[in-house]
């Protein structure tokens, strides 16, 4: 399993809906509005790379309303 952090920038005036749509999908751990550069991010799990790729790009990145995206892996310590 991999966690991913994605950070969304919406369009102003959006941003209640992106975060609605974000917070529909089942890879969705958490949603949270931001204050700063960001206006949204989003704790998602997933089972691999190729999956957190096409959840990005296929997905959160066509909602209509999202300007940009940033995502950011976790990583496990050892």
């Amino acid at each position: 399993m991999i966690t991913a952090f994605v950070l969304v920038k919406a369009v102003p005036g959006r941003e209640d809906e992106v975060f609605s749509e974000l917070a529909k999908m089942d890879e969705a751990a958490e949603v949270h509005t931001l204050f700063g550069e960001y206006d949204l991010i989003v704790r998602v799990n997933v089972k691999d790379y190729e999956s957190l790729g096409k959840l990005v790009i296929d997905r959160i990145r066509t909602f209509d309303g999202v300007k940009e995206t940033k995502t950011m892996m976790g990583a496990e310590r050892v």
